[in-house]
């Protein structure tokens, strides 16, 4: 009579536990001699060219817009929708690097902080933010 083999269902995990402890080794011997990555960071001072103070475009409660360019001693000038945008490259004109800031009551629609934005982008002027008083 012949004896039945059974299927053994077993795996030998012996071999992977010797490479791995190989892999092992070699890490902790080739780790101490990849020399450590260096960031070369940039150093605070003084810079070339002198910043610009910023055009403030400020927005009222009653949808005036007034320009502040603090560029010329904080010269205020009231601008209508329709001029805005002539107006702003007028004055950029001058510092073509200067940003613009916009600076709305806080009771104002947002739809009209909007509509300048817009304005401005569509006018292809760059450095545009929204100037916020910081919470007490």
């Amino acid at each position: 009579m012949r004896r039945r083999r059974k299927a053994i269902a077993e795996i030998n995990v012996v071999p992977y536990i010797d490479v791995m402890l190989v892999l092992l080794i070699i890490f902790m011997v080739t780790s101490p001699l990849i020399p450590p990555g260096q960031i070369d960071l940039p150093s605070v001072g003084q810079s070339l060219n002198p910043t610009v103070a910023p055009l403030e475009i400020r927005i009222s409660k009653d949808f005036k817009i007034v320009l502040v360019d603090r560029q010329q001693g904080g010269r205020e000038q009231s601008v209508p929708r329709e001029q805005l945008l002539s107006s702003v490259r007028t004055i950029q004109l001058n510092h073509p690097e200067q940003a613009v800031v916009i600076s709305a009551d806080k009771s104002l629609k947002y739809e009209e902080v909007l509509y300048v934005l817009d304005t401005l982008q569509k006018g292809q002027i760059k450095r545009v933010g929204l100037l916020v008083k910081p919470a007490p």
